[in-house]
């Protein structure tokens, strides 16, 4: 946390590790300055936005749908299939998803047995978000399924047998029992996921971007990385970095209070 002053001192290769000169918020006017600020910003929250919206509740349907499954054989089958992307290498996800959205790959095959012409998925902006999203989807459904899953077994049996009384089906006892059982699991990792809102799978973006799909895929993450990594800016990365970090902790505090006054669950 200490190395954060550098944000607010000119850093220089070889001298203090923690600055030289004091330069105040010069480096955080830069980067609101910066020509690409917007850009990134705008990329960094529709992706943010994105995955709260598509990814997170896929868990929870995936889990509500194996909660009513009574083939044991296969319920831990699907289980199975879906936890596995989750333990793959990114790089290895990444190279997966080129593979098949390349000019050769298996989508357009698909798109080829129907009279269509290729599509370029990797070298065109537009489809950059659907890809980054689906990927996503298809990575973490399955090991965010467990969490809910565990949360299920929770739920007290009797409530099911009093709602079965009462005539509720099994759509109405998912709505007003299985949903409030898990709850509070919901609205932390909720809570979570909004912490990271800003760091959006900067290692995934990493690997599957390219400057013809900057314009919908350089997010803040990545612009850091170029800034810092590459053109050794350490102080104006550094900057980018604590601003990012700001925004995620202000979402947090907001996300816990709203919680705590709408639905009573909070982290703390």
């Amino acid at each position: 946390m200490a190395g954060n002053i550098i944000a607010f001192r000119r850093f220089r290769p070889g001298g203090s590790m923690f600055g030289e000169d004091w330069v105040g918020l010069r480096y955080i006017e830069m980067f609101m300055t910066d020509p690409a600020f917007w850009r990134v910003f705008t990329n960094t929250l529709v992706l943010g936005v994105l995955s709260l919206v598509v990814v997170f509740p896929m868990p929870i349907i995936l889990a509500l749908l194996l909660n009513e499954v009574r083939k044991s054989w296969f319920k831990r089958f699907v289980q199975t299939v879906s936890y596995l992307p989750h333990f793959m290498s990114i790089v290895i996800v990444a190279g997966m998803v080129m593979q098949l959205v390349s000019l050769n790959g298996t989508v357009n095959s698909i798109i080829g047995a129907f009279g269509a012409e290729p599509i370029n998925f990797i070298q065109q902006a537009g489809w950059f978000r659907t890809l980054y999203v689906s990927s996503e989807v298809w990575q973490t459904v399955g090991w965010g399924t467990i969490l809910y899953l565990a949360a299920l077994t929770q739920v007290d049996s009797q409530l099911y047998e009093a709602a079965t009384i009462d005539g509720a089906n099994r759509w109405k006892q998912t709505l007003h029992v299985t949903l409030p059982g898990i709850t509070p699991t919901m609205i932390t990792l909720l809570i979570l996921n909004i912490g990271t809102f800003m760091a959006v799978g900067f290692e995934k973006i990493l690997l599957l971007y390219n400057p013809l799909t900057y314009e919908t895929a350089d997010v803040i993450a990545t612009y850091l990385f170029r800034v810092g990594l590459v053109s050794n800016n350490f102080s104006y990365a550094t900057a980018i970095g604590l601003f990012e970090s700001v925004i995620g902790l202000t979402l947090v505090l907001y996300a816990n209070w709203i919680s705590r006054r709408v639905v009573g669950a909070s982290l703390w």
